[in-house]
This record gives C-alpha cells, structure tokens and sequence, in this order.
C-alpha cells in the first residue's frame, strides 16, 4: 500500500473487488447540474419529466457514475489511482433519493506499466443502472523504491573529477626529507 492507504500496483490480484455507496439527494442533481452545465429538463423540471417516459425526473448518468470514480479514488485502487479510460453502459435510470452502489473488481493487471483494468458496476435496489469498464493507473512500491535508490546515489556528471575522499578516514602519512 502507498502512504495513503491506495493499493499499489504490485497489491493488485484479479478478483479483487470493492463497493462505494451513495445516495443522490435532490442537492447533488442541482448542483451538478451547475457545475457541469447540463440543465436537461429531464433532470432539472419535474413537470416536464412526468410528462417523458420516465415519468418523472432523473439523475445526470455522468452523476450516477461518478460514484464509479469514488469507488476508484476512495476504494480499490484508492488514493494514487489515475483513471485512464472508462467504457459503460447506462442501463436504467436513477431517481433522486436512490442509492447508487458501485462496485468496481480487478480484471487484470499490468505491473511493468502500473496499469489495471477493472469492471465496474452500478446497482440500485439490486438492479444494474450502469455497467462497464475502466482502465486506471496506479502507484508502485518498485517505482518509489527506484527514485528513492536514485534520489541516494551521489551525482556523478561524465568528465568532473571524482568526489575527494574523506580526509579524516585516512590516517597521517610521514614524508621522508
């Protein structure tokens, strides 16, 4: 593990799993709708859904899977975790006051690149909401361990003299006259 509990690449085992919970609450589809802009009447207008085929307002999807990135960032890997890629499908809608479940489970890992790919998947009352996949980037004991070694090695440039020894180490020499 890193200095903040993320696992390192090296910690990683396909099979590996782990879920993040959270509720959306009316607060989180009104602000993510400003932060991000998207002021879908679907989401934002009650009146308006009730009259589209969800028969009232939705969750942003990209809110819903957000609590994918949580579960990255805060989970399985943890802190240190990079997402580099993310492939899903949005397979049922999430309503205001329902908990989001993700989970996230370790497909296969590439230690010399620091990389694995993991399934993710979003439940809400036992029904999947979003399915995919995410390809995230990790921290590495070897890599630390590396710069530290490299970090301790004394700096040596091609063509400087070689460092002086230390003096006090050398016993005294006598020079005959």
């Amino acid at each position: 593990m890193n200095d903040l509990h993320g696992y390192d690449i090296e910690d990683l085992r396909p099979g590996m799993q782990a879920t993040y919970s959270k509720t959306i609450t009316e607060a989180d589809i009104v602000l993510f709708a400003a932060v991000s802009g998207d002021n879908n009447a679907v989401h934002t207008n009650e009146e308006f859904a009730a009259t589209t085929r969800f028969g009232g307002r939705i969750a942003h999807g990209f809110l819903t899977a957000s609590v994918i990135s949580a579960a990255v960032a805060n989970r399985l890997p943890g802190p240190g975790a990079v997402y580099l890629g993310q492939q899903m499908r949005f397979r049922a809608p999430v309503r205001p006051g329902d908990t989001v479940h993700a989970t996230v489970k370790v497909l296969s890992v590439d230690t010399a690149k620091a990389r694995a790919v993991l399934s993710t998947e979003c439940r809400v009352k036992g029904v999947v909401v979003i399915d995919g996949e995410a390809t995230v980037m990790t921290t590495s004991a070897a890599a630390r361990q590396a710069a530290a070694e490299a970090a301790q090695a004394p700096l040596e440039q091609p063509g400087a003299p070689a460092p002086a020894k230390d003096q006090s180490q050398t016993p005294p020499q006598t020079v005959a006259a």
